[in-house]
């Protein structure tokens, strides 16, 4: 059973960087086919997918955050960042990690993924 963990700080102050990681168990982020995203949903709001990183490594972004956002990965510890920089408070969400097969899901819902961590609040303030 693939599983799926973010950690991140929890609290960050606005303009700086944030830093999350998801680590994957019972499974590896290399096998073929997989999209492994960063999606995140503020309160009250809908399911913001961020960008994701394939199985062989390559990145892909939403344009309203491609100016902002990394996602790299390290296979050695089998896990995969997101990098969201100058963050504002209106980035205040629950963020969550998610896997796919087979497609990107830009406009989809967590249940339609195949795996999904359980989220982490992150809030945006001084």
């Amino acid at each position: 059973q693939v599983q799926l963990r973010e950690s991140g700080p929890g609290l960050v102050k606005p303009s700086q960087t944030l830093s999350l990681t998801c680590t994957v168990s019972g499974g590896s982020i290399t096998t073929d086919g997989y999209f492994w995203s960063w999606v995140r949903q503020p309160q009250g709001k809908g399911l913001e997918w961020l960008g994701a990183i394939y199985s062989n490594g390559d990145t892909y972004y939403s344009p309203s955050f491609r100016s902002r956002t990394s996602v790299s990965r390290d296979t050695a510890e089998n896990h995969f960042t997101l990098q969201l920089y100058s963050v504002t408070p209106e980035d205040t969400a629950v963020y969550y990690c998610a896997s796919k097969r087979g497609e990107l899901l830009l406009h989809g819902e967590l249940r339609e993924y195949d795996y999904r961590g359980q989220g982490t609040q992150i809030t945006v303030s001084s």
